[in-house]
């Protein structure tokens, strides 16, 4: 393995540590739900859902995270500025830990952050996320909302290559901190279905630049490349394990795995690869994990 020369920085989000040098800590899995065309959803309008299979999905994530030792962040989705705020007000009171506000344009998100604000929850808020796109009433309301973490899209569509990314990324950090932006996550964007190698690749190179937390979703190279072809059930699931652990293997801290119902699998096999890269680092650098719920020492058990 490798160690990176930069400084790792750590953050804690709400009880939730993430950042640091390979193998120190596992990688923080963050699932979606509440996400458009999601069974449980009712209406994507207003926000209605099924409260007992949500609570259900809720309660088998944490089970599985016990099982791994890989901490979460829950992926809370809105398709309309109306319907944050049953699904918030539904997380807040049945998980301890943090949630992003991943509305499907500005305006939803806008209306989630003035929400959190309202109730007192910004600060157990990650904000999904700052884009090249961003707009001054994004900023603004972020800022005004006292949210203070938030994932960075590092999406470059003219020069989608590493480089293109940390090139993004040099230009998003400034419009963060305007934004009152301090525990910065960086998404290094996957756009097409060979993408998992360079958004790995991208990781590593975050990571030894600004020292950031740093992660990305590669199942989304898995979902388009099922839109263009039919896949068998074990390939889907051969080629999301292999797409999501690359980023691991490269540095990651997070994953940003898909629906929450992929829960169980993403777990494991992240914890695995967790598990590989810690043992490794205890041997070449005698460096331990951070704490004994770290996956190398519970994912072999039973």
């Amino acid at each position: 393995m490798f160690k990176f020369t930069k400084e790792q920085k750590v953050f804690d989000i709400s009880g939730v540590k993430i950042g640091g040098q390979p193998g120190q800590r596992p990688t923080v899995m963050i699932g979606s739900i509440f996400y458009f065309k999601e069974k449980i959803v009712k209406n994507e309008k207003t926000g209605e859902f099924d409260e007992v299979e949500a609570e259900k999905l809720l309660k088998r994530e944490e089970e599985t995270s016990m099982k791994t030792g890989n901490p979460r962040i829950l992926d809370v989705c809105a398709c309309a500025p109306q319907a944050f705020e049953k699904p918030i007000d539904f997380v807040a009171k049945t998980i301890d830990g943090p949630f992003t506000l991943d509305g499907i344009n500005d305006e939803v998100r806008i209306a989630g952050l003035k929400y959190v604000k309202e109730v007192g929850l910004s600060n157990r808020v990650v904000y999904n996320s700052i884009t090249p796109l961003v707009t001054e009433a994004e900023i603004a309301a972020i800022r005004e909302a006292g949210v203070r973490s938030s994932i960075l899209l590092a999406l470059n569509t003219k020069n989608p290559t590493m480089l293109g990314r940390i090139q993004t990324l040099g230009e998003l950090l400034p419009i963060a901190q305007e934004a009152g932006i301090e525990n910065i996550l960086v998404d290094t964007a996957n756009i097409d279905i060979p993408d998992p190698g360079p958004v790995s690749k991208a990781v590593y190179l975050v990571k030894e630049k600004y020292g950031l937390p740093a992660g990305a979703g590669t199942h989304n190279a898995v979902n388009m490349w099922r839109k263009r072809r039919k896949l068998e059930p074990d390939q889907i699931l051969m080629a999301s394990t292999v797409a999501n652990i690359l980023p691991v293997i490269m540095g990651a801290d997070f994953t940003l795995y898909g629906p929450i119902e992929s829960a169980e699998e993403a777990y494991f096999y992240c914890g695995l690869a967790d598990a590989f890269v810690a043992h490794s680092m205890r041997q070449e650098y005698k460096m331990e994990p951070s704490s004994r719920e770290h996956p190398m020492y519970k994912i072999f058990r039973g």
